[in-house]
């Protein structure tokens, strides 16, 4: 989901796209990356989401007992073909609601494949910065449509929601890129949300529609769990895009005055 990015799904965590060859892992519980070089230019990793210290320690743990023929691509691979796989659930669901089961064992795979191949690159010493940033945010985009598009087809959201949302998220996305490229700060969290947190409120929400689909919201009636959960995640998209812009417009302003 990924990630993320941006609170993005599979944007996610993925330090080997930003962290220069001769770097080592990250110490446990760290929540700022390492500088990276991308061309002539470089950045550095921002995560401060409420789980990133703990999750960090655990990818480097896995990622030093992985067998060797496991490489960053096939952890890529499988983050991207989870996400896809997620979204075909989800089309399945209004059919076959036990489909929402394999949408929670699609996530779990995508954490594991997004989340991991960073950290198994960079304990390995076998980091491709620009290659890795550039193929893992295509992908994310990638299966982010397929995510919801799969959930506009699944019956538990409104289609035009779950257009919405996808636009929300591109647009959060291009904002973060462009800022990545002219502040050399790269944002995996926002509000303490990261990719993580926001599989894991995707996972109970899922299981929640085994139970009942619909909540009640007092005054304002019954509505679809995921068309409210869905309008939470555009107005935080929302709410990211014009918080980031403002507040990168505002250093570039005075980064760069024009003279007197």
């Amino acid at each position: 989901m990924t990630s993320s990015a941006t609170p993005s799904l599979s944007a996610v965590s993925e330090p080997w796209k930003s962290t220069p060859a001769p770097s080592p892992p990250d110490a446990p519980g760290s929540r700022m990356g390492n500088a990276v070089t991308t061309g002539s230019a470089s950045h550095v990793r921002e995560h401060r989401s409420f789980l990133a210290g703990i999750e960090k320690t655990a990818l480097i743990w896995i990622a030093r007992r992985l067998p060797r023929w496991v490489n960053p691509d096939h952890l890529t691979a499988l983050g991207f073909a989870a996400m896809l796989l997620a979204g075909m659930a989800y089309g399945l669901a209004e059919r076959h609601p036990s489909a929402l089961f394999l949408v929670v064992v699609a996530l779990g795979l995508n954490w594991f494949g997004d989340s991991l191949d960073g950290t198994l690159a960079r304990v390995r010493n076998h980091q491709r910065p620009r290659y890795g940033f550039y193929v893992d945010h295509t992908l994310d985009i990638i299966g982010t449509c397929g995510l919801l598009g799969g959930l506009a087809f699944s019956g538990y959201m409104n289609p035009l929601l779950a257009l919405a949302m996808l636009a929300a998220y591109l647009a959060a996305a291009a904002e973060e890129f462009l800022a990545t490229h002219v502040r050399r700060v790269f944002h995996l969290s926002f509000l303490g949300f990261g990719p993580t947190e926001l599989r894991i409120i995707l996972l109970i929400g899922t299981l929640y529609l085994l139970h009942k689909p619909w909540v009640h919201l007092g005054s304002l009636g019954v509505h679809r769990l995921f068309d409210v959960g869905g309008t939470v995640a555009i107005v935080g998209l929302a709410l990211k895009f014009v918080v980031s812009a403002v507040r990168n417009t505002h250093a570039l302003y005075f980064a760069e005055r024009l003279p007197r």
